[in-house]
């Protein structure tokens, strides 16, 4: 388009300069040779009184050579015959005998086609009623002084124009082709699957109110698929807690080949949910890595706490397990979407039922770091513990071990890394295993302080 516009300014600029430069030119030729035929007549003209007065040979020929086109040769005088002088002839003539005659019959001055240029025949009466005629001849050169200059100055403004034009629409062109290519490279880029492009609303009318609709169905996929993420959240979080309970209540199955069927589907139905969970989270971080906008969400930590511990007391008490809760009194408000933080929590407690056996003490605390704009919460057991939590850790980063698929701690540390916080394991003092994760109250990160000494815990 751009190209179009500056041809389709070459083509009008050109066009307009030709219809004015051509006629242009011809009147500048044309007021050249009237230039020099006006001065030929002056000249003429100018010897007229000295006719009128002698017709003395010596005194014309002064008179013929004070003028500028008699000293350059170019005038001569015809003096015809009367009384006791003969005819009288000054200078050379270029023009014949019959021309010359013709004009003196006819009394009036006329110009004619000579060898090399024009000659002005001017007839001048004289003493005895004779005429005489003056002949001034003008090249061809002088009828064309300062033509060639002329054309060269309105070729040059021609061009000047030209060459004007097609920067104008050039430069306009692009301002008008810009915003089309930032549409097309912004819908290239939406396509390859980067959610986060939009397309600055600029240009002309129509340019605008595409990128306006494609901006408003760029959020809109954008929101869809933050749904499916959210989607994916909440299938880990409605999926493996059930799971995690029936596989513990298929261990009280006890022996024989029913029970070892039921435990082997029942560990087949784990394996394809955590496929499927996997499956789903990759795509989750390949499309939340693009910079797509969520929604702001706000959501109480403690609620939730309370709200999940309430789910799983009652598999607890049913394994004699002995549950606490603290800090989960009072309201604390982070910026995590509800589903994601339960199922963060979930997938804590899942470990601690996967991992310690019947009977083994648990605890979710809740606290709010004093001037430190942060939330922990810690789920601690006291179980035989982590004795490797960095590799925990790695499984964590989807690097699975044996009898893990590090899908719950995945969970946290997505949660974790999403809000600018952080996840670390560590030695509770209930003697087994602690999972501690910083939440930041306003989603920027901060320095967690690490604590490794004891806390006060009000059990449940």
């Amino acid at each position: 388009m751009r190209w179009a516009l500056v041809r389709i300014s070459l083509a009008v600029t050109s066009m307009v300069v030709l219809a004015f430069a051509v006629p242009l030119g011809l009147v500048v030729k044309e007021m050249a040779g009237d230039r020099a035929l006006s001065n030929a007549e002056r000249q003429a003209a100018a010897l007229s009184p000295a006719l009128a007065i002698t017709t003395d040979l010596g005194q014309l020929q002064r008179a013929v050579a004070s003028t500028e086109a008699g000293a350059d040769g170019r005038i001569a005088v015809h003096v015809p015959a009367g009384g006791a002088r003969g005819a009288l002839d000054i200078g050379e003539h270029r023009a014949g005998a019959e021309q010359i005659r013709a004009a003196v019959r006819m009394g009036r001055a006329a110009f004619l086609d000579v060898p090399g240029g024009v000659a002005l025949l001017q007839p001048t009466a004289i003493e005895g009623g004779r005429i005489a005629l003056v002949e001034v001849y003008v090249p061809n050169a002088e009828l064309t002084t300062g033509v060639t200059t002329a054309w060269l100055v309105l070729a040059g403004v021609g061009l000047t124009l030209i060459v004007g034009s097609v920067a104008v629409a050039d430069r306009l062109g692009r301002r008008t082709v810009r915003p089309a290519e930032q549409l097309a490279s912004a819908a290239h880029a939406l396509g390859e699957g980067r959610l986060g492009v939009r397309v600055p609303e600029q240009g002309p009318a129509e340019l605008r109110s595409a990128a306006a609709a494609f901006n408003s169905m760029a959020r809109q996929v954008a929101r869809l698929l933050e749904n499916e993420r959210e989607l994916a959240a909440d299938l880990s979080h409605r999926l493996r807690t059930p799971l995690t309970v029936l596989r513990l209540n298929v261990a009280s199955l006890g022996s024989g080949d029913a029970a070892e069927q039921t435990r082997q589907a029942v560990a087949q139905l784990e394996n394809e949910v955590d496929t499927i969970i996997r499956t789903a989270r990759e795509q989750q971080s390949a499309l939340s890595g693009e910079g797509t906008a969520a929604a702001p969400v706000d959501t109480d930590v403690a609620e939730v706490v309370r709200e999940r511990m309430a789910f799983w007391s009652a598999l607890a008490e049913d394994q004699g397990r002995e549950a606490g809760t603290a800090g989960a009194e009072l309201p604390v408000r982070v910026p995590v979407a509800r589903g994601e933080l339960a199922a963060a929590l979930d997938a804590m407690l899942g470990n601690v039922f996967r991992h310690t056996p019947e009977g083994t003490a648990f605890a979710v605390d809740v606290h709010r770091g004093d001037g430190s704009g942060s939330v922990i919460v810690l789920v601690s057991d006291a179980g035989p513990g982590i004795a490797d939590p960095e590799t925990a850790l790695r499984r964590g980063l989807g690097h699975g071990g044996p009898g893990s698929t590090g899908l719950g701690l995945d969970i946290v540390r997505r949660l974790a890394e999403a809000t600018g916080g952080d996840v670390a394991i560590g030695r509770s003092v209930l003697g087994g295993a602690e999972i501690r994760l910083w939440l930041p109250l306003d989603g920027v990160r901060t320095a967690p302080a690490r604590r490794r000494g004891g806390r006060r815990r009000a059990r449940a």
